[in-house]
């Protein structure tokens, strides 16, 4: 009877662990220090461009796995001027689009600021 009880403990500790591993690869879990108030199945509001958008452009950026990843980019990005982020988790990377001119280096400096890496 002892057996049958510690192979039911064991079982549902290792349903739960497979159960958080899903959700980690599928960038839904809070691996990166998650549990922000924006992230997870609350959206994030979509900053609007004072302008007309005259440009786009698309950053790939490495070492994202969840929605605080996801959330950190879009909240660096979207800190300048002219710039509106908005992140596809799932193919690492931003688009931004630009009501004004933008350089790079501004760009990806705001990706390092939020801790990743821009694959160029």
């Amino acid at each position: 009877m002892g057996n049958v009880i510690v192979i039911a403990v064991l079982l549902v500790i290792a349903f739960f662990a497979v159960k958080s591993t899903m959700k980690h690869f599928k960038g839904e879990g809070g691996c990166c220090g998650g549990g922000c108030s924006e992230c997870g199945n609350a959206k994030m509001k979509h900053k609007k461009l004072e302008g007309d958008k005259i440009a786009e452009k698309v950053i790939r950026i490495e070492g994202m796995h969840c929605e605080h990843c996801k959330h950190a980019v879009e909240e660096e990005i979207n800190k300048i001027d002219g710039a509106s982020a908005k992140v596809n988790l799932r193919k690492n990377l931003a688009v931004v689009s630009m009501d004004r001119r933008i350089a790079d280096d501004e760009l990806y400096a705001a990706v390092a600021r939020a801790g990743f890496q821009v694959v160029e």
